[in-house]
Formats: structure tokens, C-alpha cells, sequence
């Protein structure tokens, strides 16, 4: 499931096209997911790129600007002043630092075998992860459903236990493919991840966890409803408003409830929800969390992983953390409303510099046609600037989003971490801060009377220390 469910290659639904909404034209490939380590320098401010971001509406092709150099000097009189041209960079890829590593490495094997030094032996890695090895024994494998790049997905059967005869999907992770400790240890991490987030409605349900010598068996819920994407993809990209808000609360809630304990998934795209029926109006379920991490409210982390075309500014930056999902849900909140891309561009490169320079078009496609709202809550998703970007909590009190089918404000990690600040605060701040409270809008006071009733305060309208040590002791993002 997740990593391990991708499928044949689909008609994409989001490529540039000549009539918005319109999906029956062929797309260009999806840009692959994007994994690079801390030292690449994959978006470098570019403050020498072209200044003109890439539309996913201008169906016109834009000349490489090697060539529009090449055809001023090949078009210039000899010993004529020449105009001085912007010299253009394009970001290489995240991958390439690791590329130049592993040539530096081959170079200096071959210099140590040619001198006759002798090579030091890899030390074999441990892939012992101390999970139970009675998978056929309590286990009856079916039919394969789905294959990735580390793995595929099975169905299976409970065959004893107090799960017999359930039906379940199985992940299988061959070792050989974990060539790396960082490898082996996403996996030790997903396994973690899965155990620490259940009881939520809207995230996949993990059952168990097993090996043997060859494989890593994560036992979850089986989602047979299909992905959201292929939903998306049989609308041909056209949701209403409510639908749109359907998909939307339940995306948000699991991702609050994600935040709340800790956990930033860093891979939120529409492959990764999946129905658990046919049925229009079945639960949508959070899969695969092979990238994500754990992650303090006051860390940041560094590594550039996820999917191009849903990755935010400050991922690429090496500096994100929560915020980074809500971005993520931004996109997904476009796409849905519009049926196009936000962000689009030929090449990975320009994705990303679309995401660091453009910003979305909405006076294009079905956007003059939609609410004021609607428009207002995608833009609050899409803040270049994480500080000023909604959370999840603080999305769900939205007013196009608040009001549908009596959604329910959780708990916000941000509160939290606020009051710790106002608590370490001098006199000064505190009067300040009150000061400034007077100035927060409607929107805003609905928003912290919401989280305020969740601290349970007494009769006499205050929190207790209690109420926030237990909050606190009750989230991973406190513990880890």
C-alpha cells in the first residue's frame, strides 16, 4: 500500500492543456518523487533564472535561454557592441550532489586499487527488526494488487487469531532492496509511525508487522475503494464546492491529527488517500507513510523529500515542518476545485521554481466562478511564507469550511506551542499581547474559542495545569 500501490501509467489529469478542465488530451509524465540528502544546492536562489514563471495555461513553447544567447552572438556584427546578457542557471536536481559522491567514491577505489591498497570490506548491514516471523502461519497471502519502486502490495487473509478470516492488504518490503542503514531504518520508522497513529477514522488502519530472511510483511487495513486520484481522474477534474469540501475536512482532520502527534507526513498527494469501498460517499484513508518523520513543534528538518509537483517553498529551502503538509493540501485543494496544477513546468527544475516564484493563477478555468471563500482558503493553503500559512486546525475553522456537515476544530499543536511562549514571556509582552488581542478578527476569536473549549477549562473559565500536561503527555510531538 502507499509507496507499494503505484499503478500503470494513467492519463494525468493535471497536464497543461488548450480548454481548462479539459483532461481527454494526452499529459506529460508525472515528475518522479524526489528524495536528495542535506547537502545538495537543488534551489539556489536562481537570482540570475528567467524571470517569466512557466503558466499551465500558455500553450506556447518558450525558448531555451542558451539558445536566444547563442542566436544574439551568431546575429551580432563582428567588433559591434554587444547588449550584456543575463547569463541563465538552471537549479540542478536534488540528486546531483549525491551523483558527484558516488563518482568521487569510484575515483577513489580505482586510485586505491591501481596502488595496490588494500579496500576495506563494507560492514553487512543488520536487518534484523525483531518483528514476528509467523507470517504463514498466521497469514494466507493472495493476489498481488499493486507494485512500486521498494516493493508491492498483496491481499491477504487472517487465518487465526482474533482477526480470522479478515480480509487485510499486505506491503511487502524484499530486504535486498534496503541496501543502505538509512533504508532499513525508513522502515524501522514507517512501522513506528503506523503503531503511534491509530484509532483515527480517516487514517489506514495498521494490524501487525513481520519478517523472515528475505521480506518485511506491514499488515494494514485493505482500502478497495481505489484512490482519490482516479476519482479525480472520472470527474475529469470537476468537483463542486460541497464535493470538494467532502474530500477536503476528511483530508484535514487526519492531517491535524497527524501534527497533534508529532508526525509530518511529507508525501501528501492524491495517490495517497484511498476509499474503502465503491461507494460515493465512503471514508477516505491517509496511506503511506514511508517518508514521513517525527518532528518537534519547535524543529525543522532539512531533507528534500516528497512529490515535485506538491513539494513547498521551504522543503526546498532545507528548512519546513508541519507547514510543509498544508501546502501540500493546498495543491490538492486547487486541483480539485479547478481540475489544473497551481504550479506546472516541463522539467523538474522548473517545477521547482514555479513553486518558489509563481504564484497560482485564479482568473483562469472555473476560479471567477467560484465563491470569494472558496478562492480565500486555497490562498491562506498557498502562502510562500510558512509563518502566515493556515494549519490544519486553523483550515478546518475556515469560514467556506467550517459550517459543512458540522465539522468539528481538533485540537492545534500551535496552541500549545503558543502558550508555551506566552508563559516564558516578560510582564511587558504579556501586556502587549493583550493589547493586540483586541485587534484579532471574528474569524480568528471563532478559531481560539474553539481551541480554548478543547483545554476543558473550569467553571471559572480557566485551563488548570492539568488539562495541558495531560494534552501534552497525551502527544508525540511533546515525547519524541
Amino acid at each position: 500500500m502507499g509507496g507499494c500501490t503505484s499503478k500503470p501509467q494513467k492519463p494525468n489529469p493535471y497536464a497543461p492543456r488548450n480548454t481548462q478542465n479539459d483532461l481527454s488530451i494526452p499529459p506529460t509524465p508525472n515528475a518522479t518523487t524526489i528524495t536528495a540528502n542535506n547537502n545538495d544546492d537543488a534551489v539556489a536562489d536562481d537570482k540570475q533564472s528567467h524571470s517569466a514563471a512557466l503558466s499551465p495555461f500558455f500553450p506556447l513553447y518558450t525558448p531555451s535561454p542558451a539558445y536566444i544567447f547563442k542566436k544574439s552572438l551568431s546575429g551580432s556584427k563582428k567588433g559591434g557592441n554587444l547588449t550584456p546578457m543575463r547569463v541563465f542557471r538552471m537549479p540542478p536536481s536534488p540528486a546531483k550532489h549525491i551523483k558527484a559522491v558516488l563518482r568521487r567514491r569510484k575515483s577513489t577505489k580505482k586510485s586505491s586499487a591501481e596502488e595496490g591498497a588494500p579496500e576495506e570490506a563494507a560492514p553487512e548491514l543488520d536487518k534484523r527488526f525483531g518483528f514476528s516471523k509467523e507470517v504463514t502461519s498466521r497469514l494466507e497471502v493472495g493476489e498481488e494488487v499493486g507494485r512500486g519502486h521498494f516493493g508491492y502490495t498483496c491481499t491477504a487473509r487472517y487465518k487465526k487469531g482474533e482477526h480470522k478470516d479478515q480480509k487485510v492488504a499486505i506491503k511487502v518490503i524484499p530486504k535486498s532492496k534496503m541496501t543502505t542503514a538509512i533504508a532499513v531504518e525508513d522502515v524501522r520508522r514507517e512501522v513506528k509511525i503506523l503503531r503511534a497513529l491509530s484509532g483515527h477514522s480517516n487514517l489506514v488502519k495498521f494490524y501487525d508487522a513481520f519478517e523472515d530472511l528475505d521480506n518485511v510483511y506491514i499488515v494494514m487495513e485493505l482500502c478497495e475503494g481505489g484512490e482519490l486520484l482516479d476519482r479525480i481522474l472520472s470527474r475529469c477534474g470537476k468537483y463542486s464546492e460541497d464535493e470538494a469540501k467532502a474530500v477536503l475536512v476528511q483530508i484535514l482532520n487526519v492531517v491535524a491529527f497527524c501534527h497533534l502527534h508529532g508526525v509530518v507526513h511529507r508525501d501528501l498527494k492524491p495517490e495517497n488517500f484511498l476509499y474503502t469501498s465503491k461507494d460515493e460517499s465512503s471514508q477516505l484513508k491517509a496511506i503511506d507513510f514511508g517518508l514521513s518523520d517525527f518532528v518537534r513543534p519547535d524543529e525543522r528538518l532539512n531533507d528534500i523529500v516528497g512529490s515535485a509537483y506538491y513539494v513547498a517553498p521551504e522543503v526546498l529551502h532545507r528548512s519546513y515542518g508541519t507547514e510543509a503538509d498544508v501546502w501540500s493540501i493546498g495543491v490538492i485543494a486547487y486541483i480539485l476545485l479547478c481540475g489544473s496544477r497551481p504550479f506546472w513546468a516541463r522539467t523538474e527544475s522548473g517545477i521547482f521554481r514555479a513553486v518558489l516564484k509563481a504564484d497560482p493563477s485564479f482568473d483562469d478555468g472555473s476560479w471567477p466562478s467560484l465563491s470569494s471563500d472558496a478562492k480565500d482558503f486555497v490562498k491562506l493553503l498557498l502562502n510562500k511564507d510558512p509563518r502566515k500559512r493556515m494549519t490544519a486546525a486553523q483550515a478546518l475553522s475556515h469560514p467556506w469550511i467550517r459550517n459543512y456537515n458540522n465539522v468539528k476544530v481538533p485540537l492545534d499543536i500551535s496552541i500549545l506551542k503558543l502558550m508555551k511562549a506566552y508563559m516564558q514571556s516578560s510582564s511587558l509582552r504579556r501586556a502587549a499581547l493583550k493589547a493586540l488581542s483586541k485587534t484579532l478578527t471574528v474569524d480568528e476569536r471563532f478559531y481560539l474559542k474553539e481551541q480554548f473549549a478543547l483545554l476543558e477549562p473550569n467553571k471559572n473559565g480557566c485551563i488548570a495545569f492539568e488539562n495541558i500536561k495531560t494534552v501534552c503527555t497525551t502527544s508525540l510531538a511533546f515525547k519524541i
